[in-house]
């Protein structure tokens, strides 16, 4: 179920949602830049700027601490949501944002969207990391970010009209889907896959890279909070 465009308007140009988009494609392309020669530190530069730039939930919750760490893994919460694991990782996160973040940033304003933003992207981090604080894998992406702005829709326009193309195995079709449908099976699918994520690190068989899936559920919750807590008090009444 892949979202193609919603039928709710912009009143105004949504300047931040669109310099987020560029400022996450032109970070992928320095990523993609940086190749795969061998760094100082072994394996690739590439590697090592993801290591670097990354949050890794052990170095943030600070059980793995590291003498002279640079940048503070707080920043890095920031620095990550800006980076990415591959084209398919950031050009799906770029279409949630384009089809949903105009009319967030538009009910918000620019400053707050921006601010909205940031914070549900830090929220979503912490929520993954809460999950497992020893972790040594870096997550990347803006994934809980865009999961705040889902969420905030969702809240919003649950009865927006949204092109989406749906695919079943061979077959495709293209129908109009009422929000509700489309992000409720976006947050269902990632709750069951946090669930079976979750059962799996349980039952011993360790721990493996992937998708930071309890990431988006912090996420897509917070923004929902977020909304509430800072929409102007002028539209409250429309919530």
């Amino acid at each position: 179920m892949i979202p193609l465009k919603d039928d709710i308007p912009s009143r105004s140009v949504p300047i931040v949602t669109v310099v987020l988009i560029v400022l996450n494609a032109l970070v992928f392309l320095y990523q993609v830049a940086l190749g795969d020669d061998a760094s100082a530190r072994g394996g690739s530069v590439a590697q090592a700027f993801v290591l670097e730039f990354g949050v890794t939930p052990c170095r943030l919750a600070g059980t793995c601490p590291t003498p002279g760490d640079f940048p503070h893994p707080v920043l890095t919460v920031f620095t990550a949501m800006f980076m990415h694991g591959g084209l398919f990782h950031v050009a799906g996160n770029m279409l949630y944002l384009w089809i949903f973040g105009d009319n967030v940033e538009d009910t918000l304003g620019h400053a707050r969207f921006l601010v909205f933003y940031l914070l549900s992207g830090a929220g979503a981090a912490i929520a993954q990391t809460l999950t497992d604080p020893t972790s040594r894998l870096p997550m990347v992406g803006a994934s809980g970010a865009v999961s705040g702005v889902l969420g905030a829709y969702l809240l919003l326009f649950p009865y927006a009209s949204v092109l989406t193309l749906l695919i079943f195995g061979f077959f495709w079709r293209v129908v109009q889907v009422p929000a509700v449908i489309v992000l409720g099976f976006w947050i269902v699918v990632q709750l069951l896959s946090g669930y079976l994520t979750f059962s799996a690190a349980a039952a011993g068989r360790g721990e493996t890279g992937g998708v930071a899936w309890f990431a988006h559920i912090g996420g897509f919750l917070i923004g929902m909070l977020l909304l509430v807590l800072m929409r102007p008090r002028r539209q409250s009444a429309r919530l």
